[in-house]
């Protein structure tokens, strides 16, 4: 037997025997056997194939889901609400100040309504209109009575009153009167009253801002409801300008005035105001009234502000090479010819005067010696730089728009720009410009939006560090010595400029009506904040000693101010310490001044 055919004869040996067809069935069988196994592997195969299919599937949505929860979570940090929360928010977010005191919130109030088709066919009113009337007028004194009686005899569906207190609407309802309904409405109101109100504007009865804040920030504050729009405006200080200022209008029977506080490093405002103002919280007496009472004299009046631009000429004299000696002394007198231009002084402060007692008197006839030398180009690029050309920067919407001299300069204009004449700008305008010749040289915007801690800021360099410190010595000089004695807040280093004009328009400049300014910062020794306040039309009073003049309106203002702010924003007194001026006050032979 060969190893080939050895299986086949063992396997023959050992099958047992079969009868007639049963080897075939028996093999059949088995085959389907195999076959059916075959067939649910297969199916187990496949199985577990779309069991992995489906884990995948599931995996995939589950990973999607949780990077979209993670998305949303990063991107709206947790703000997002659901619809009924949603729907109790007020129709209008608030504005707070830095320090998140509410400035303008929106509250529900009730209405008085007039309904005259409450009672069907029948006449509008069960006393008829002059009983309802008569004690409409009894409940809210101040409203007209016969007016009323017409409103209510006329039969036609309004308002009667807006923002009623709910004790109001009890004693309407017991009346008795159908047609009377005070329906339930959300209002804006201002805790603060008048305060900051051209900072904040007002909303009107649509529900839309109106100049102001409200204006700027219209669409957001209506958009995102639940998180409240926060300023720049620290309140505690915005009470103090506002105080400050007011009593130094009613001393010196002024038309108006304005003042602001302004961060040196970041051109954060932290206070601003304008009077006469106004109050938000009376939408209808402010439309009535717009034109009178939305005058911004910070950011929209454009006024010839005079003496307080020498310090700038002065820096940019330095900053050019025009000026290197400070006791170089120029031809003064009463009145000079100067570009072919007669110049005065307020008086003769003698034959001759050196830049630092130039600026101490304030005198027009050295400045504009300084302008001449320094050219017009250089002075006017140095404006330029501090955006005297245009509209100043700030989120309000009422900005004036400069007179700024156009082409290319004649001596005359020359000379009367450097000593604060010939050119008009807001005192927004000078308030950064002076940020700027105390911070080291460099110009920020104006914003009344908080900044956050670090927050870039943007800038542009307009004079050399050393140019600064300069010019901060003789700031500190003019209050020391200077025409802002008055200013001097003990302990406080306040250092500033006076500047006094004579307004003008179309017709001419009126000798009886000035402008009055007094543009300082403080601490000089390291200056944080400019507080600058502007007086419109005083005049010569008992308080003010007889005088008109900045020194003895403005100033008193700016020095009344600081010790009141100075400790709020982490500024003590301190009489131990100071900016060295040795080197400049022996140039200066006396102090007096305008």
């Amino acid at each position: 037997m060969n190893r080939a055919a050895q299986p086949a004869a063992i396997s023959t040996l050992t099958a047992p025997r079969l009868g007639p067809g049963q080897g075939g069935r028996r093999l059949a069988g088995a085959q389907q056997r195999l076959e059916l196994v075959d067939l649910r592997c297969q199916a187990l195969a496949d199985a577990k194939l779309r069991v992995r299919w489906v884990l995948r599937v599931f995996a995939v949505i589950a990973l999607t889901a949780i990077a979209q929860i993670v998305h949303l979570g990063i991107a709206d940090n947790g703000a997002r609400r659901d619809p009924i929360e949603d729907a109790l928010l007020p129709d209008r977010a608030d504005i707070v100040d830095r320090n998140n005191v509410p400035l303008a919130r929106a509250f529900p109030s009730y209405s008085l309504w007039f309904d005259p088709g409450a009672m069907g066919d029948g006449a509008p009113l069960v006393e008829g209109p002059q009983a309802t009337a008569a004690a409409l007028h009894r409940i809210f004194p101040d409203l007209d009575e016969a007016d009323l009686a017409r409103r209510l005899a006329s039969g036609k569906p309004q308002y009667l009153r807006r923002r009623i207190l709910p004790e109001e609407a009890n004693r309407v309802h017991a009346l008795g009167e159908p047609a009377l309904e005070f329906p339930r409405e959300v209002e804006r109101y201002y805790p603060q009253g008048s305060m900051g109100a051209h900072i904040l504007g007002y909303v009107d009865a649509e529900g839309h801002g109106q100049y102001g804040m409200e204006q700027v920030l219209d669409k957001r504050l209506r958009g995102d409801r639940g998180t409240p729009a926060v300023l720049s405006i620290d309140t505690r200080v915005q009470g103090a300008l506002e105080d400050e200022l007011e009593r130094g209008i009613s001393e010196s029977d002024a038309a108006g005035g304005g003042g602001i506080v302004l961060d040196v490093d970041t051109g954060e405002v932290l206070a601003l105001a304008s009077l006469p103002s106004f109050d938000p919280n009376v939408p209808r007496v402010v439309a009535a009234n717009g034109e009178k009472l939305m005058r911004n004299h910070i950011t929209s009046e454009i006024y010839e502000l005079g003496s307080v631009l020498k310090p700038i000429t002065v820096a940019s004299a330095i900053e050019a090479g025009a000026v290197t000696d400070l006791a170089r002394r120029y031809p003064a007198g009463k009145q000079r010819v100067v570009g072919g231009h007669l110049v005065h002084d307020d008086k003769d402060f003698g034959a001759t005067l050196n830049v630092p007692e130039a600026l101490v008197h304030s005198s027009n006839i050295v400045l504009s010696q300084v302008g001449l030398e320094l050219g017009w180009q250089r002075l006017s690029a140095t404006l330029r730089a501090l955006g005297f050309d245009r509209r100043p920067v700030i989120e309000l919407p009422a900005r004036g728009e400069p007179h700024f001299p156009a082409g290319k300069w004649s001596d005359v204009t020359t000379t009367t720009v450097a000593y604060g004449h010939g050119l008009a700008v807001t005192p927004l305008h000078i308030a950064c410009a002076y940020a700027a010749l105390v911070n080291g040289g460099v110009w920020h915007p104006a914003t009344l939006m908080k900044l956050a801690p670090g927050a870039p800021v943007e800038s542009r360099r307009i004079w050399k560090p050393e140019t600064s410190a300069r010019i901060r010595q003789l700031l500190r000089l003019i209050t020391s010595v200077g025409t802002g004695r008055s200013a001097n807040a003990a302990g406080f280093r306040v250092g500033g400029k006076t500047g006094t004009a004579e307004i003008g328009d179309r017709g001419g400049y009126h000798k009886d009506k000035v402008i009055t300014t007094f543009a300082s910062a403080f601490p000089m020794d390291h200056p944080r904040y400019i507080v600058l306040a502007t007086l419109e039309q005083p005049k010569a009073t008992a308080v003010t000693m007889g005088q008109r003049t900045a020194a003895w309106n403005a100033a008193p203002v700016v020095g009344r101010v600081i010790p009141r702010i100075g400790p709020l924003l982490g500024v003590m007194p301190d009489d131990t310490r100071d900016i060295d001026i040795a080197d400049v006050a022996p140039l200066v032979a006396n102090g007096e001044g305008e």
